[in-house]
Parts: C-alpha cells; structure tokens; sequence
C-alpha cells in the first residue's frame, strides 16, 4: 500500500501508531509502575510482577527483531538479483564483495544510479547503510518493509 508523500531518506521509515504510540508505551507504564512497586512496597508478588513486565519487553523487542533480520536478509538476496540483472559484465564481482548492511542501503538506489553508487560505495569503503542512503538521489520507494 503506497503512501501519499514520495518516500524518501526523511520518511522511508516504519512508523506503526498502535505499537509505537499505544502498546509499547502501555508496556512501559506497567514496568516502571511494578518497579516503583518493588521499591515502595516490596513483596516477592511485586518483584514477580517486575520480572514479567521486563520479560514482557524483552519479549517486545525480540517479537520486532526477529522479522527485521529475515527481512534483512530477504533484502540482501532481492538485491544481488536485482543487481545480477543491472551491472555491467565488469562490474559483477562487485556484487559478492558488498555486505548486507551496503545492499540495505543500495536497495532505494534507482536502476539508473545503483551502478554508480556501488562504485563510489566500493571505492571509498562506505559500510554504513545510513550514509549510503542518504546519497541516494533518486529514490526507489519500499512500502513492504516490516
């Protein structure tokens, strides 16, 4: 489902409302509330009750990360696809030379300037996903991302 604005560096992020602005913050309330608890009144019902709400976070944030490193991965093969079909011959070996976190990056690199980003990626030793994306100039939206 494509959004209204263009995606770009400044808003390709994932904002979901109902966990980031609902669930997790409702997480966190119970968690300092029952560590409060534990001070104020301790009990072992209290600090049993702190224990669950710091598992129940942990839990949070595994149940976020989990999909986030399959979806790296399923990116990293997309991408060397993508760019098996797009390089020049001399610029294939380029493709087993670039690690996930640079195909993260390339991924929102148009097909008209993925060829010259991954030079200047190689060249000048970029690694940083971040960085890379930011020199994309013309961006190749993702609205699937998890």
């Amino acid at each position: 489902m494509a959004d209204s604005a263009p995606q770009n560096f400044e808003n390709h992020a994932k904002f979901v409302p109902m966990f980031h602005m609902v669930a997790f913050p409702m997480i966190m309330t119970y968690v300092v509330y029952s560590l409060y608890t534990v001070i104020t009144a301790f009990s072992v019902a209290s600090v049993i009750s702190s224990l669950f709400g710091v598992g129940v976070i942990i839990a949070t944030l595994f149940a976020r990360l989990f999909p986030l490193a399959a979806q790296d991965r399923i990116i990293r093969l997309e991408e060397r696809m993508r760019l098996h079909d797009l390089l020049p011959q001399e610029q294939q070996g380029a493709i087993g030379q670039l690690t996930t976190e640079q195909l993260i990056g390339l991924r929102f690199a148009s097909d008209d300037e993925v060829a010259g980003l991954i030079q200047t990626v190689v060249s000048e030793g970029i690694k940083d996903r971040k960085e890379i994306k930011m020199r994309v100039k013309n961006w190749r939206p993702d609205h699937q991302r998890v």
